[in-house]
């Protein structure tokens, strides 16, 4: 399979039906693919919701964690379910637009040449967001580019498309989905941003406040700079097999 779209969604009942049916639209025509949304213990008709949207989708797979875990855990169990050698995640609250997917998919293929090392990261360049959240994210991801080198302008958009077996090499911990080009780079691998549509958040509210990603974001920060430092990353040769020396038979 080439391609696997992964969607954590935490309490989004009334954003996952128009999400899916855009994600469908959107692929429609990119061959053989599945949608893996990944249902992060939700306490509302999430599930449920997903469940009966299964008849209609024959493409959608659906996962569920009994209890919360955050984003990176449910993007990880999608990740490690996923079927596609290419992985397209999504934040699942119809921000990002699925129209970007196919996009993406070209920049990566044109930036990885088939090695299978690299990712492309959305640029939210134009956010729909309020002020003061355009403005902390700004500082952040400036201050986060300076210490961590990965050159990327918004790690925080939920659309990138990498390699599964790129990914499932990552180191994993609680928010990592938030430095995931940070960790791709020191993988080895290639990273590009490419520019994205977003869009107001018209259902559900948001579930993480300024507060909460600073005081994390700190922590976590500082835990891949730590990483960083002690990445190795060889170049690997084989050595061909020396050619057998030809001994003549002795002339009887």
């Amino acid at each position: 399979m080439e391609l696997s779209v992964v969607v954590p969604v935490h309490n989004e009942e009334d954003n996952v039906e128009p999400l899916i049916g855009e994600i469908d639209r959107a692929l429609i025509d990119g061959g053989d693919y599945e949608m893996i949304f990944v249902d992060d213990g939700s306490t509302d008709g999430t599930l449920a919701r997903l469940d009966a949207l299964r008849e209609c989708y024959p493409r959608l797979r659906v996962l569920r964690h009994r209890h919360c875990c955050g984003q990176s855990t449910a993007l990880v169990t999608g990740v490690r379910a996923a079927r596609g050698r290419i992985i397209a995640t999504l934040d699942g609250d119809g921000q990002n637009n699925p129209a970007d997917i196919p996009k993406l998919i070209a920049a990566l293929k044109e930036l990885d040449q088939g090695d299978m090392r690299s990712m492309v990261a959305g640029f939210r360049k134009r956010r729909q967001d309020s002020g003061w959240r355009r403005f902390s994210s700004k500082v952040a991801n400036a201050v986060r580019s300076s210490l961590l080198g990965d050159n990327t302008p918004d790690t925080g958009c939920g659309l990138k498309v990498f390699s599964r077996d790129l990914f499932l090499v990552l180191p994993y911990f609680d928010h990592m989905h938030r430095f995931l080009p940070a960790l791709v780079q020191r993988a080895g691998g290639k990273v590009s941003s490419v520019e994205v549509d977003h869009r107001p958040r018209v259902r559900g509210v948001s579930k993480y406040g300024t507060w909460h990603r600073l005081w994390v974001g700190i922590v976590d920060l500082f835990g891949v700079m730590w990483l960083q430092r002690r990445a190795r990353v060889p170049e690997v040769e084989e050595i061909p097999d020396s050619p057998r020396l030809l001994v003549p038979r002795e002339m009887s």
